[in-house]
């Protein structure tokens, strides 16, 4: 007897292929794709599909969830949204290991306007520890990549400084323990201090210790380096190059300060991929993206960790110095509103640019901000709309795209996608402008993300894996986060259904959490 029988949809299978009338059967938690007549089949529960599509759970290879979802097991943004699997530990900011647990809160700490500064359940140390955490706890599942900031610290503090031979063995012993319990790869934020203070021959020595695991290298890219427009991505495939590591360069995009357009990008993407890289990409399908505040200052204020920064942000000499050095992403204070507020005396600014904050404290753009970081904790968060909205079709269409939502879940004015990165694309793309098939579109969000991350048993619907699946309206799914309005749930999508378990189930939250923490070679 089935668990689970879904009849009368169109199901796509997640590998690119048209779709097909099938019935989708679930049992002990698995996929029995069965074909021609089931009135005789027997299932404890029976969901009529007739009208809609039937396909994989989606993959978000970008998810800043690591921390959020342990106050928030429900995970309502992305479930809603279809997503059944998450990518976390990305942009180099992972939560662990760390062996001295001072060091897990200085991380929290200084990444919290990126993943928050959520209640949770407990500590940890170990990736062990951590991804226990997760499993059978939240909504959906969890992949874990390790970022090189945690082994930096573990290895050699907080310090700006180049590692010595001593320091980069601890590195590699670290990583080499975070992938024999279960991290998928490494990932890098080098825009983001510590990890940002590791030069290229450092990553290089990493990548090639992770590729000797299996494992695959996400980085956002150093964006200051060199013209600030294709050497961050040709320093991202160097490494690749000289480690052997497969590449994934994460929310990619034509950003508007960039001095070219998008077509040299691609260029240099696939050039590497014709060589025999294996090199793929995502980016969010909205202009607006977010991250912490604290990226808006230079590395050495950072030298130390988050004592040191608060330490710095007061003083009258490090703010005569900002003055000046603040302002590297070109954009103006208008450009960017802030967001995510602890103390109610400062609510009053959430949704506001810069510049309006700077006059509503009748300061300097810096003074205000180092006021506020000060205030706060180092916890605020800021969107921009800085990325060209008219190269998000070319992006999403791409070969070697794939979808990750970069989602802040945080504050009251977040980017968009973290609720309707992926219907926005099936409405949008597919549906509306007919940029990209169907099909095709639900293999960026499944099969092909799964072969990226090394999941070896989901993305397909296919006899014996995992039964992550998705029923949903191709005809009405659609976003409704704006900028003015960006915490609006997705609808359309009515059938969410994780490990066999119906999490959304006629486009309602059933409360259950069924996600496992997900480990490679698991």
């Amino acid at each position: 007897m089935l668990d689970l029988l879904i009849t009368g949809g169109l199901v796509l299978d997640g590998a690119g292929n048209p779709g097909q009338y099938l019935s989708v059967g679930v049992r002990d938690g698995e996929i029995d794709v069965l074909r021609g007549d089931v009135s005789d089949v027997e299932a404890a529960r029976t969901i009529d599909a007739t009208g809609k599509v039937v396909c994989p759970g989606f993959i978000d290879v970008h998810a800043h969830s690591g921390l959020v979802i342990l106050e928030q097991p429900e995970h309502m943004p992305k479930v809603h949204q279809g997503v059944t699997t998450e990518v976390i530990g990305i942009d180099g900011n992972s939560y662990a290991p760390f062996k001295n647990p001072l060091d897990l809160d200085r991380m929290i700490r200084i990444n919290a306007g990126l993943d928050g500064d959520p209640e949770l359940p407990g500590r940890w140390g170990s990736v062990t520890e951590y991804l226990d955490m997760f499993d059978r706890k939240v909504a959906v599942n969890i992949a874990y990549i390790v970022g090189n900031s945690p082994l930096r610290v573990g290895a050699m503090g907080w310090d700006m400084k180049a590692a010595s031979r001593k320091e980069m063995d601890a590195q590699k012993a670290l990583l080499r323990e975070a992938m024999a319990e279960g991290a998928f790869g490494i990932s890098t934020g080098l825009d983001y201090p510590p990890g940002s203070y590791a030069d290229t021959d450092e990553l290089v020595e990493l990548s090639t210790e992770a590729a000797k695991l299996g494992g695959f290298y996400h980085t956002h890219v150093r964006y200051r380096l060199g013209d600030g427009y294709l050497d961050p991505f040709r320093e991202a495939i160097e490494i690749g190059r000289r480690s052997g590591i497969p590449i994934h360069l994460t929310h990619m995009a034509r950003r508007n300060a960039y001095p070219g357009g998008l077509a040299r990008i691609f260029e240099l993407v696939e050039t590497a991929r014709d060589d025999g890289m294996d090199v793929t990409f995502d980016c969010y399908p909205y202009p607006d993206g977010g991250t912490r505040l604290l990226v808006l200052f230079p590395g050495w204020v950072h030298d130390g960790g988050p004592e040191k920064i608060v330490q710095r942000l007061a003083s009258k000499e490090v703010r005569e110095r900002l003055r000046k050095e603040v302002g590297v992403f070109n954009l103006s204070w208008d450009d960017m509103w802030v967001t995510y507020f602890k103390h109610p005396r400062n609510k009053r600014y959430e949704g506001k640019t810069i510049g309006a904050l700077a006059e509503m404290r009748k300061q300097h753009p810096v003074d205000a901000l180092c006021d506020l970081l000060v205030d706060e904790d180092l916890q605020v968060s800021f969107r921009d709309a800085s990325a060209d909205s008219r190269a998000i079709p070319d992006l999403v269409t791409h070969e070697l795209y794939m979808v990750g939502s970069d989602a802040l879940l945080i504050g009251d004015f977040p980017p968009p996608s973290g609720y309707g990165c992926f219907p926005v694309i099936l409405s949008d793309i597919v549906r509306e402008e007919r940029k990209l098939s169907l099909q095709d579109a639900i293999r960026k969000m499944t099969s092909y993300p799964a072969l990226r991350v090394g999941i070896p048993d989901r993305g397909l619907i296919k006899d014996g894996f995992k039964a992550d699946l998705v029923v949903f309206d191709a005809d009405e799914i659609r976003a409704h986060a704006t900028v003015q309005r960006p915490k609006e749930l997705s609808t359309g999508v009515e059938y969410v259904i994780v490990n066999g378990t119906v999490v959304i189930d006629q486009g309602r939250h059933t409360g259950a959490l069924p996600g496992r923490a997900l480990k490679r070679g698991g």
